[in-house]
């Protein structure tokens, strides 16, 4: 789990965990929550949801980036634990977040399912606090000096 402002390296440096475990002959995912989700809710409304997991399945680490930039209504929230929850404690995921946890609430909209999320997500898992100043901005103030 990587977390902190927007700007602070987080896509960054969870594409270069993603090519280092490629380069190690491991099957890597990059996608972001927004595109997960529309995948996810496709293949429920055409009855084929069974089939999008058993696909992601095959995947040994995904990499779910800009988690927390788009809310998710109650559906969405759903679909997303449950998907999330299948991966637990048997394959790898990386999130980015822009978000502490504390707010992510305000995503899925519901507490319960927002503790059972975070929880999941935690559990034996590793947190990176990346906050600081922006990249982007710092290098956009040395361009304009």
């Amino acid at each position: 789990m990587l977390s902190g402002n927007p700007g602070t390296g987080k896509t960054h440096i969870a594409v270069g965990l993603g090519l280092k475990a490629c380069i190690q002959g491991y099957k890597v995912l990059f996608t972001t929550v927004h595109k997960l989700l529309t995948q996810l809710r496709e293949a429920h409304s055409q009855r084929a949801l069974r089939i999008t997991e058993a696909r992601f399945e095959k995947w040994d680490l995904v990499i779910c980036d800009e988690f927390g930039y788009v809310s998710f209504d109650k559906q969405g929230s759903e679909l997303l634990f449950n998907h999330l929850s299948l991966r637990t404690g048997r394959k790898s995921t990386i999130i980015t977040t822009n978000l502490g946890f504390d707010r992510w609430e305000e995503i899925f909209g519901d507490p319960v399912l927002t503790d059972a999320l975070v929880d999941r997500l935690t559990h034996k898992a590793y947190l990176v606090n990346m906050n600081g100043e922006s990249y982007r901005i710092r290098e956009t103030k040395q361009m304009n000096k």
